[in-house]
């Protein structure tokens, strides 16, 4: 495994270092391309809650459509792409989703408004999951997918992330919540990393700082597994 791989992938462990005890859910033969396909949501994400000048992740955003599909010929230049184009999934659907994560920046006028903003690029998200994870109810999952970006972009932004209606963070986290089951639809990667993101949000509510138990850790995602 390359170095320029193992920074982007260790990029995503150190946000995520739960997962060394959750990912022995995972065939051992698949964590690989787990930890890639999430620390390319990651780039995303990333991107997606960017502040200030935002010319320079644009410009990458326009590049990652490129990247991704060239990917559908095999013909990658980023080092997860060495890991994830080998599998046939809709690339060119995310591709085409990428551009709407710049609109999806604006602070919403409501609920409804923050979900259609990222509807599209949730479902493209989920498609490409059910692919690379052998999934056959992508359209389930794409809920779950949008949910956990609402929360991460709170957790990013804060205020900034909150919609005009209800305004209020701590309402908007709990409305969040309240629409996140335990167990989410979607591949089992999927349902751990949804696990491991609505306990973040649980903590954050809390107010306290989040330091999860091992062994509770282990139950809640033996449970999320479970599917």
């Amino acid at each position: 495994m390359s170095s320029a791989l193992d920074s982007f992938l260790d990029k995503w462990r150190d946000r995520w270092p739960e997962w060394t005890f959750v990912e022995r859910f995972v065939a051992e033969g698949d964590r690989a391309r787990v930890v890639a396909w999430f620390a390319l949501l990651q780039e995303f994400d990333n991107i997606l809650n960017a502040t200030g000048d935002t010319t320079p992740q644009d410009a990458k955003l326009a590049w990652w459509g490129e990247e991704l599909r060239s990917w559908a010929a095999q013909r990658s230049r980023h080092p997860l792409g060495r890991v994830l184009e080998p599998v046939r999934a809709p690339w060119d659907q995310l591709a085409d989703a990428l551009p709407s994560l710049i609109d999806a920046r604006e602070q919403p006028a409501d609920v409804v408004q923050a979900r259609n903003a990222l509807g599209t690029y949730a479902s493209a998200v989920a498609n490409v999951e059910a692919a690379v994870f052998d999934e056959t109810q992508a359209s389930r999952a794409a809920d779950a997918v949008l949910t956990q970006m609402l929360a991460q972009r709170v957790q990013d932004l804060g205020a900034a992330a909150v919609p005009r209606v209800p305004g209020d963070e701590t309402q908007w986290e709990k409305q969040l919540l309240a629409a996140w089951p335990s167990r989410v639809d979607g591949p089992r990667p999927r349902r751990l990393y949804a696990s491991l993101a609505r306990a973040r949000l649980q903590a954050r509510m809390k107010g306290g700082e989040y330091q999860p138990r091992p062994v509770a850790l282990l139950w809640r995602s033996w449970w999320a597994a479970r599917g």
